[in-house]
């Protein structure tokens, strides 16, 4: 393996550096999340069935499930910081396309913002683990906090946004992000060097394919992210048929996206001191549960239940990234095994959105798909807790042993 040369940096450039990571962290989210408050309004301008509104949330999740085990492929070849930059302008390039007008722009844009979102997801957290290896929970929490943060701005301010502009002003207006990463980021393009080593690589087969304690780590991740983006796409129709207004669906909406970034701060510094995480991952999927069940019992307490609901799902992602490191023995399994979890795992959460919004048109309510929503995310629980006992891949026995 070729050694990875990390640049000197001076103060000045670790500023710029930082900036530059947050910057990249907030279009991380916001251009997914953001479509969702005015997926009513698209609608009605398209006449698009709910599954083909759903589409517009799964696009971007199959490009997470087949670009993001690809990026570090790209970084080698050119370089993590041009690649990054490269990806940006992806997003921004995007987000142009999407708000031109006719709706194969809107398709066609979310695909290539997803696209670029996909490349940022697994070279970002390289990139930190490479430059600040002393201090990965933190850096990271930054990060973690500004993508809920400004997905919750977004989310928050695009009804308003269109009440004032129209949909195609609001879309266009979240370039703002991606270009000021793009003006940033400029000024680390002077290196040119490779990723982390345990950055996530094209899934093969190997050990990791045939363990049952990485398909309890995949599918832990696969159930969190799948409901997350269910409810990312649909929580503003279901509050719209509670009575709710459009604005104050999307206040609400932004506050479950906060709730999302807020164990990036808190739990992290927790989850090295425990024995194992049993508990805790299956916490967050009952905080999940909890949460749908509030949506479908008591609509009028939805800011709590939401709040709890992206609090669960946000310490749902975390352990699952978490787990890709602490249930590895190495780093070529940990990228293995990341490169499997990713995969699988947001292939699994694209068929969500189009789904659920297939299924209600089905039953012409949201009590079914809330119903199935709390039945995945108690799964998830499950899954969550054999995948936090403390034991790695090498230590079990594989599916095929097992079956032997």
């Amino acid at each position: 393996m070729t050694k990875i040369d990390i640049p000197l940096r001076s103060p000045g450039r670790i500023v710029f550096l930082i900036a530059g990571l947050l910057l990249i962290a907030s279009n991380l989210r916001a251009p997914v999340t953001g479509l969702a408050p005015i997926l009513g309004v698209l609608q009605a301008q398209f006449a698009l069935s709910p599954a083909q509104a759903g589409m517009l949330t799964t696009l971007p999740l199959l490009a997470f499930g087949f670009i993001s085990p690809f990026a570090a492929l790209l970084a080698r070849e050119y370089g993590l910081e041009r690649t990054l930059f490269a990806a940006m302008w992806l997003v921004a390039g995007g987000l142009l396309v999407r708000s031109i007008g006719p709706l194969w722009c809107l398709y066609l844009g979310t695909a290539i913002s997803g696209s670029g979102i996909a490349v940022g997801n697994v070279l970002m957290p390289s990139l930190v683990k490479r430059d600040f290896p002393a201090r990965v929970p933190l850096v990271m929490g930054a990060c973690a906090l500004t993508m809920g943060g400004i997905a919750a701005l977004v989310s928050g301010c695009i009804v308003p946004l269109t009440a004032a502009w129209g949909w195609q002003g609001a879309l266009a207006a979240t370039i703002l992000f991606p270009l000021a990463a793009v003006a940033v980021w400029t000024t680390q393009l002077r290196a040119h060097t490779g990723p982390a080593r345990d950055t996530a690589t094209p899934p093969h087969g190997g050990t990791v394919w045939h363990s049952a304690l990485a398909w309890q780590v995949t599918l832990f991740m696969g159930f969190n992210s799948l409901l997350y983006y269910v409810l990312i796409s649909w929580l503003p129709a279901i509050l719209a048929d509670a009575g709710y207004t459009p604005a104050e669906a999307g206040a609400v909406h932004g506050g479950m996206q906060f709730a999302a970034a807020v164990p990036g701060i808190v739990l992290a510094p927790l989850v090295g001191r425990m024995k194992d995480q049993t508990r805790v991952a299956a916490a967050m999927g009952l905080m999940m549960a909890v949460g749908l069940l509030g949506l479908l019992f008591v609509p009028a307490g939805a800011t709590a239940w939401a709040l709890l609901y992206g609090f669960g799902s946000g310490g749902g992602i975390l352990l699952a990234l978490i787990f890709m490191g602490l249930r590895a023995a190495n780093a070529r399994q940990a990228a293995a095994l990341s490169g499997m979890a990713q995969c699988v795992g947001y292939l699994l959460a694209a068929c969500g959105p189009a789904l659920v919004g297939k299924l209600h048109t089905l039953t012409g309510a949201w009590t079914l798909p809330l119903a199935v929503g709390v039945a995945l995310s108690l799964a998830m629980a499950g899954f969550g807790a054999l995948a936090g006992r403390a034991r790695q891949i090498g230590d079990v026995p594989t599916v095929e042993n097992r079956m032997a």
